[in-house]
């Protein structure tokens, strides 16, 4: 594994912590400010000019109190940049995964499947169950939600449920495979960087994870039950215009059966989606070649594929319901979130190489000695950082530094801290809606981060679950000395 470096904090003059907060105040105000006056629609629409803005604002506080320079900007942009910019070219693959599967025939399958299938009431708690199995074996959230995720969404539409349920359901089953796998990039990253046992890591977490998950499944179960889920009748003609519109066939699942076994085989994601996009391309002319040609207005050849894979297509399939369902929106549909993946790498980099992450964190671990404390610093500097680097990679890293001589200090276990980190970062990054994660999920479902995020039950109760594990002093031991002072413990590496 590469060794990360970290410049030494002393090589520049941090500003105060009442300037270094100013940034994000000002970045939470107008977004609060814009729920209030508009609705969560408002915020995909100016998180962008916000996210710029509040960089500029970091700039120049920066200036004033001269706590940077071009040398230490650039070395905050480069490490921002190194841990967003590969989300760039996954979110190009993305949207042409989604356009592919869909008109290839894989989701309009999956939907008749799950509709015949799926017991209505159950349908959320399945959801996340499902995703949760998905992600577990192949270690991506992001592969995941973006595949059998759009998915389930389609038949939880169908099916009469609230977009915000459904989406949820899927991020906490997802984001909690992706968490518990070895497979994972993350819980690789959290488990290293704070020098635990990968296996050792996974198993701790159990302890907070297994009960937030139990709880969010049972939240989900009294959720279904209560739904008034569409009729049979309702269900029927769905499906009726699904068989009008595309053909539905077994064969199209041998497209997700590939990603599957391609992420099994630990290879990088951005092949995965690239060769799932790809074979949803060839699974168009395959399966769908009458659609192809109504969508042309005759033969269809390389030229329909590029406009489809660029362009907005709807469909008219009969069915209002369905015809959002199977319209797409193309690589032109995702550049807006790519340019909000831009700017929060910009002000990720203006908040690191200002030195202002530098001095906030600073002042909350400098007086930290008890457990309970520990944890639940740990647990907000988390949020914090997921909001400042708008990463949940860089946040592992920097957090995982902050904390190692802390926790080494009042004696505590690297894997409480490894547990911790990933409690409050892995899983509450896709809470941010101008988080990488958050960006991301938020363009693939189609729901506002804000709308959905009170109803991923896991991904809240987890960082909770920590406090709560922390606090009774559950499975906490203390290290001795000689354990704490090691060398190479918590040695911050990727």
């Amino acid at each position: 594994m590469k060794k990360i470096v970290f410049p030494a904090d002393d090589a520049l003059r941090h500003p105060s912590l009442a300037v270094s907060v100013l940034p994000i105040a000002f970045l939470l105000l107008v977004l609060t400010g814009l729920i209030a006056a508009g609705g969560a629609d408002l915020i995909s629409s100016y998180s962008t000019v916000i996210l710029l803005s509040a960089s500029v604002l970091g700039l120049v506080l920066g200036l004033i109190s001269s706590s940077f320079n071009i040398r230490s900007l650039g070395t905050g942009m480069r490490r921002s940049a190194t841990q967003i910019m590969p989300a760039l070219p996954m979110l190009l693959f993305i949207s042409m995964v989604s356009t592919t599967w869909m008109l290839s025939g894989v989701v309009p399958t999956l939907i008749d499947l799950g509709l015949r299938v799926i017991n209505p009431a159950g349908f959320l708690a399945i959801a996340c169950a499902v995703c949760a199995a998905v992600s577990l074996l192949t270690g991506s959230s992001w592969s995941t939600i973006a595949t059998i995720g759009v998915a389930f969404m389609g038949i939880g539409s169908v099916l009469g449920y609230s977009e915000a349920w459904v989406a949820g359901a899927i991020i906490s089953g997802a984001y909690f495979g992706d968490k518990m796998s070895p497979l994972s990039d993350t819980t690789v990253l959290a488990s290293s960087a704070c020098g635990v046992d990968l296996f050792k890591h996974i198993r701790y977490m159990m302890l907070t994870s297994a009960p937030a998950m139990a709880v969010a499944l049972a939240i989900y179960v009294i959720v279904g039950i209560n739904t008034d889920t569409a009729s049979a009748a309702s269900a029927d003609d769905i499906l009726t215009s699904l068989h009008a519109t595309f053909n539905i066939s077994p064969a199209t699942l041998v497209i997700p059966a590939l990603t599957i076994v391609l992420l099994i085989l630990r290879v990088p994601t951005l092949w995965v989606l690239a060769t799932s996009a790809a074979a949803g391309a060839a699974g168009m002319f395959v399966f769908q070649p009458g659609l192809l040609e109504a969508i042309s207005g005759g033969s269809a050849g390389p030229a329909t594929l590029c406009g489809i894979l660029w362009n907005e297509t709807s469909l008219a399939t009969g069915s209002d319901l369905l015809d959002s369902l199977a319209g797409t929106s193309g690589i032109t549909g995702m550049i807006p979130t790519m340019a909000l993946v831009c700017s929060a790498m910009v002000f990720g980099g203006v908040m690191l190489g200002t030195g202002m992450i530098a001095s906030i964190t600073r002042a909350i671990t400098r007086r930290l000695t008890r457990r309970g404390s520990i944890v639940g610093t740990t647990v907000f500097s988390g949020l914090f950082l997921n909001a400042c680097t708008a990463d949940q990679y860089l946040s592992l890293i920097i957090g995982g530094n902050m904390y190692r001589n802390v926790y080494s200090r009042a004696r505590l276990e690297g894997r409480l801290l490894s547990r911790t980190m990933e409690d409050s970062v892995s899983v509450t990054s896709v809470l941010i809606p101008w988080n990488s994660c958050g960006v991301t999920q938020s363009a693939v479902l189609g729901v506002a981060t804000v709308v959905y995020l009170p109803f991923c039950i896991f991904n809240i109760l987890s960082p909770i679950m920590s406090m709560v594990m922390a606090w009774t002093g559950f499975k906490v031991r203390r290290t001795n000395m000689a354990e704490a002072t090691s060398p190479g413990t918590m040695t911050a590496t990727a």
